[in-house]
């Protein structure tokens, strides 16, 4: 679980960076980034939410 609150932090510093530049200074290319991270994202804070309950039944 560790390993994956790791890669949501990563993926989730992608998604800041590349919005930023795309809310800062119109970045096309940098808005397409985000968009693909925010559903990496969703993905895997899903994947959290399943195994944090999981934990919390045990």
């Amino acid at each position: 679980m560790e390993n994956l609150v790791g890669k949501i932090k990563e993926s989730f510093d992608a998604f800041e960076k590349d919005a930023a530049l795309q809310v800062e200074k119109g970045n096309k290319a940098a808005g397409t980034r985000a968009r693909k991270a925010s559903l990496e994202l969703e993905k895997m804070l899903k994947e959290f939410r399943k195994k944090s309950l999981d934990h919390s039944k045990q």
